[in-house]
């Protein structure tokens, strides 16, 4: 089982299930909530591809607004133990009257906390192709990378409104492509069906919200997701196609 480095993430949770680790901090006297992750490089290391002010808006602003709401949802919950990713995949499970902020805000944070950790500085670990297992899958799958990469664009600019486009590997290791709206990730397969996309384990995630491209970008994501391919840290997203296939 892969885990990310804790660095804030706290306490990795025992499940088999929980692959990423994205969990909750612990203590002895028993849970706290989710927190804020830190960047795994510095705001404007992604420049210029992803500038220093969106970086710090999204991160700071929006991932962390998912992050209070979902603690205030799951507060006096069984679910308030669960990692995040326990909560995306047993989503069913959480009480009729939470699942809307449940779904939005666990889903936003699992979201989140994948996306900073499959990206890295241009030339410095990210950007490039995929090698290896994951690169051979994703030939297997879609006749070459730059098939692929067509594939998973039309995925993120074809999403109407807010959403992501995803990377997904199921058991076996088959990968396929597909997006989901607003903060709905495919974990949540079992709960919300179709709406989940392909299923299986998300590895790579591209977040098409405004609010991740809109300073920079405009209204033109098509120039976000292309300049998005810089900074893909494939080492990091090949690690995760194997803890998951």
């Amino acid at each position: 089982m892969l885990v990310f480095p804790l660095r804030n993430y706290g306490k990795v949770s025992a499940s088999e299930n929980d692959v990423f680790g994205i969990s909750r901090t612990c203590n002895l006297e028993n849970t706290m909530p989710f927190t804020l992750p830190n960047l795994p490089y510095a705001e404007n290391a992604l420049e210029p591809h992803i500038d220093a002010k969106t970086m710090e808006i999204h991160r700071g602003k929006h991932h962390n607004a998912y992050v209070t709401n979902a603690n205030k949802a799951l507060e006096g919950t069984p679910m308030s133990e669960w990692s995040a990713e326990q909560v995306c995949r047993r989503l069913k499970e959480v009480p009729a009257d939470k699942m809307g902020a449940v779904r939005n805000n666990a889903g936003g944070h699992w979201n989140h906390s994948l996306f900073w950790e499959v990206m890295a500085p241009p030339g410095k670990g990210g950007g490039g192709e995929p090698s290896g297992d994951l690169g051979a899958a994703i030939n297997a799958a879609f006749g070459s990378f730059a098939g692929f990469k067509e594939k998973f664009a039309a995925a993120a600019t074809g999403r109407f409104g807010s959403g992501w486009a995803w990377l997904c590997v199921q058991k076996g290791g088959k990968v396929e492509v597909c997006s989901t709206a607003n903060q709905d990730n495919p974990l949540m397969k079992d709960a919300i069906g179709d709406a989940a996309g392909c299923g299986g384990l998300p590895i790579l995630g591209l977040d098409v919200w405004e609010h991740a491209y809109y300073l920079n970008y405009q209204n033109r994501r098509p120039d976000y997701v292309t300049a998005w391919w810089n900074v893909v840290n494939w080492k990091k997203v090949g690690e995760l196609f194997a803890s998951g296939k």
